[in-house]
């Protein structure tokens, strides 16, 4: 048996980082990343580019979900193998994104707020939920690679 130095030298450990290098450099993940912060972004501004900037209260709430999604989303790319836990909670901020317009203090709930945040919060949920399923799938991709290396015949990648 094989003993190493540290666990960054395990074997295991080198090849996980190699899918999920290969799951981010997909068109599929470049995109996700892409308009999540997109996303993230307009959501942050959307108080002063929609005009609902004067509901203080949803304003400052879209300003701090914004910069945070943007922020659970943007590592994903560069760090995937330590953020693809965090697409859970891209998705909670994009459910708290659409009911934030009848959640928070005063009344807030004008047209204007609650279509660009239903509108906003549903695409952010969605980008969030198909991080997910990327990490997902890298996992299962990966468990059966495992599985297939051991047995009789070649392991199938």
């Amino acid at each position: 048996m094989t003993t190493h130095p540290s666990i960054e030298q395990h074997p295991d450990l080198a090849e996980m980082r190699s899918r999920f290098e290969r799951a981010t450099s997909t068109p599929r993940g470049q995109a996700i990343e892409t308009l999540g912060l997109l996303t993230g972004v307009y959501l942050a501004a959307s108080p002063w580019i929609v005009g609902f900037n004067g509901l203080t209260t949803l304003a400052v709430c879209n300003l701090i979900t914004g910069v945070a999604y943007a922020l659970c989303m943007g590592g994903f790319g560069s760090a995937y193998e330590r953020t693809h836990a965090m697409a859970w909670a891209a998705c909670a901020i994009g459910a708290w994104t659409i009911v934030s317009p009848w959640v928070v203090a005063g009344n807030v709930d004008t047209t204007r707020s609650v279509v660009n945040n239903i509108i906003v919060g549903a695409v952010a949920l969605l980008l969030g939920l198909a991080m997910a399923a990327a990490a997902m799938a890298g996992r299962r991709s990966g468990r059966t690679r495992t599985r297939t290396r051991g047995g009789p015949g070649p392991a199938r990648e």
